[in-house]
């Protein structure tokens, strides 16, 4: 069996030795999974479904800090950010817990004319099949969960394959879920050994239901490839817009907008990353951005005491270097930031007014860098966010209702945040890209519904 090496994004050591899935392991793996589903009789009843996830719950509580340190090792995001994100997959788990214990179906009208007479009708939900799930590196420990819990809350076999960068926590969360009494077929997690070995895995017709976390170009090729009937979701990435008005209070915004654009690097897919502000503050705002940004650790993530840890790769380092050059080589003041720390950080960055055509305006950055733009009104605010083929979730601070619901209803986005910054997040609330930033809605109660049928039952009776 190929192995893949795990090495850490902060010093590029290497942590662990994976081994690789190839084609013959994939259709192993499609074939139990499937098996599972087609013997409806052996399908795992709720309540043992429940206990199983309580287990975990119990095991994650125990092992809090051992998981964040695990995560932010493999992922880079530090520290304390890997601690909220254990606190978060641990919530997801009890969200799942919640969600499956009160369901229920509903009652469909009968019996209302002749045609309906001595009939009646409702719903109840059953697992839509088998599920594959691809993740991505940035939430190694949450974003499984997000993907796996709900399938085996509703008691969908499941095959999950990690981020080839990130895959340790993964493999750790399917382990515990074993552990605790789900049987192993049930929860498959593989690491494959390349492209075309992945696209088998995607494009089975015994798939059910596909669930993609990652990039645009990526999702959308895989989407293209899904057998008929398969469903799916698709999570992408964005440009997230904030609009700041001459009211907003700015010692309340600042602290909020830096977190969301510099946080775990600016590899977040709601990260604060193009900021329209009033022209008599645009300035003011980049300038104290900047102050907050210059007061952040940038190290290892491991640490306590970091607040930015590194970029996922080397090249995503040179990349952003790229694109910050050429907004600066354009006529972009770089108030702080503007290279790289080393081979794999990148010093967070405050950019004041790129022009309109450069990478940084018009494409998801994914790194520790802001922009700021001077517009003279809300309206030249809203059109300017708009203008991008993202929707993902977008903000506005404003004191003042009408500009908030004015900004509300004509920022393109699938959530839009009043006086809080564009990452703003609980698990339980529907996570939507719209036009290039995914497909189908995400959220603990929103993935479990997609893995699931609402199947009616007619019952015919002279006794009804």
């Amino acid at each position: 069996m190929s192995k893949a090496t795990i090495v850490a994004p902060w010093d590029r050591q290497p942590i662990q030795e994976i081994g690789q899935t190839d084609a013959a392991g994939v259709e192993d793996a499609l074939a139990k999974a499937h098996a599972l589903y087609k013997d409806k009789s052996g399908w795992l009843p709720v309540q043992e479904r429940v206990a199983i996830l309580e287990r975990v719950v119990h095991s994650m509580c125990s092992e809090r800090e051992t998981l964040a340190v695990e995560a932010a090792r493999e992922g880079g995001k530090p520290l304390k950010d890997s601690l909220v994100e254990v606190d978060r997959a641990i919530d997801g788990l009890k969200e799942c817990i919640e969600h499956v214990r009160t369901q229920g179906g509903r009652e469909i009208p009968m019996r209302i004319n002749p045609a309906s007479a001595n009939r009646m009708a409702f719903t109840s939900h059953e697992p839509i099949g088998v599920v594959v799930a691809f993740s991505a590196f940035n939430h190694p420990l949450n974003l499984i969960v997000h993907q796996v819990a709900p399938a085996v809350a509703v008691g969908c076999p499941v095959i999950v394959k990690p981020a080839e960068a990130t895959p340790l926590s993964c493999f750790r969360f399917v382990d515990m879920l074993h552990q605790a009494g789900l049987p192993k077929d049930w929860c498959q997690a593989l690491l494959t050994t390349g492209h075309d070995v992945s696209g088998q895995l995607v494009s089975d017709s015994r798939v059910a239901f596909f669930s993609f976390i990652g990039s645009g170009r990526v999702g959308w090729m895989l989407r293209s490839q899904l057998a008929p009937g398969t469903r799916c979701a698709l999570e992408h990435g964005g440009a997230a817009p904030v609009i700041v008005t001459a009211d907003a209070n700015l010692d309340d915004a600042i602290p909020l907008m830096a977190k969301g654009g510099l946080y775990h690097a600016g590899q977040v897919c709601v990260s604060v990353q193009r900021v329209f502000a009033h022209s008599d503050i645009a300035r003011d705002i980049a300038g104290r951005l900047a102050g907050a940004a210059k007061q952040m650790v940038v190290g290892d993530p491991t640490s306590g005491d970091t607040d930015i840890g590194p970029l996922i790769r080397p090249g995503e380092v040179e990349r952003i270097h790229e694109w910050v050059t050429e907004a600066a080589n354009a006529g972009a003041d770089v108030l702080c930031g503007g290279e790289p720390l080393g081979a794999t950080t990148y010093a967070p960055t405050i950019l004041y007014n790129p022009p309109a055509d450069v990478k940084v305006s018009t494409e998801e950055i994914f790194g520790p860098v802001i922009c700021v733009y001077p517009c003279d009104d809300v309206d030249e605010a809203i059109a300017r966010a708009n203008d991008v083929p993202f929707s993902f979730q977008a903000s506005v601070f404003t004191r003042d209702i009408d500009t908030a619901w004015k900004a509300t209803k004509h920022l393109d986005a699938s959530a839009v945040m009043v006086n809080d910054h564009t990452a703003f997040r609980v698990d339980w609330m529907p996570f939507a890209g719209l036009r290039e930033s995914g497909y189908g809605i995400g959220g603990i109660p929103y993935t479990m519904h997609d893995m699931q049928i609402e199947k009616m039952r007619v019952f015919r009776s002279l006794e009804i």
